[in-house]
């Protein structure tokens, strides 16, 4: 299945992609048809239903907490397929914090997100997820390395707790930092992106100024899958000792895993 032929099938899922044909520092790819990535399913179509069916799914991991859940509803039910609740941390501090996003004025926008903060606040989030959330991506790692195949990560937007899990993913796989960085960028092509919201209890509503305050929030940035790097790096001493220590990720373990997951390039 190619990201080309996948992707024009859905219109009510964000941010879908097969990660197939991502290269390996060793020559190797992903399978394509084995791990993708999106936004939620709670807004997917029948149309779209079918089209996650006939991709012949095991799991889908969904990383959403409640409130997120609340919020933009269930996913849509796939059947037969495993279904994996899985919340991670949230990208910038939970219901309370979104309502205001969605209904704050101006004056709330600015002071919680101006002169940096909102960049400050996701970056701390990618950091603490990382630190905090070596349990579930070590689970992650083992199911699919135990057969958890086809899988689909996806969080709200599919860009923050399934851009990090994917990317430990891809290390764990041996996936160069900056093939990496390509697809958790790819997030910010404009047929990708989460649609943001704000409610007309707002006067402020979506100036200019509102969408810059916001936009840190939105975005994949470089600095932010850098600073995730970077803890593993300051905590672990390296992505290998992350992997081995942190995920308790053996090698025997990971090579089931590129043997799931990867192809000769």
């Amino acid at each position: 299945m190619s990201q080309q032929s996948a992707e024009p099938a859905l219109t009510g899922v964000r941010n879908f992609r097969d990660l197939g044909g991502v290269p390996t520092a060793d020559g190797r790819r992903l399978r394509h048809g084995v791990l993708f990535r999106s936004g939620h399913l709670a807004h997917a179509t029948e149309e779209d239903a079918g089209f996650l069916k006939g991709l012949g799914l095991h799991t889908v991991y969904d990383f959403r907490n409640s409130a997120d859940q609340a919020l933009e509803g269930p996913d849509v039910e796939l059947p037969g397929v495993r279904y994996v609740n899985l919340p991670l941390s949230d990208p910038a501090d939970g219901a309370e914090f979104w309502k205001m996003v969605r209904d704050g004025e101006l004056d709330q926008l600015r002071m919680v997100l101006s002169d940096g903060k909102g960049a400050a606040r996701m970056i701390a989030s990618y950091r603490s997820i990382i630190t905090g959330r070596t349990s579930e991506h070590s689970r992650i790692l083992h199911e699919l390395a135990d057969g958890s195949v086809p899988a689909l990560m996806h969080c709200a937007a599919g860009k923050d707790r399934a851009g990090l899990s994917v990317a430990v993913t891809l290390m764990a796989l041996g996936v160069d930092k900056k093939d990496i960085e390509a697809d958790y960028l790819e997030s910010n092509s404009p047929h990708r992106r989460y649609k943001m919201y704000r409610s007309e209890k707002s006067r402020a509503g979506m100036s200019p100024e509102v969408l810059e305050l916001l936009s840190p929030l939105f975005d994949a940035r470089p600095t932010y899958l850098a600073a995730a790097l970077t803890t593993i790096d300051d905590t672990w001493g390296g992505v290998e000792q992350y992997l081995s220590e942190g995920l308790g990720l053996e090698a025997a373990t990971r090579e089931r895993l590129r043997d799931r997951l990867l192809e000769d390039g």
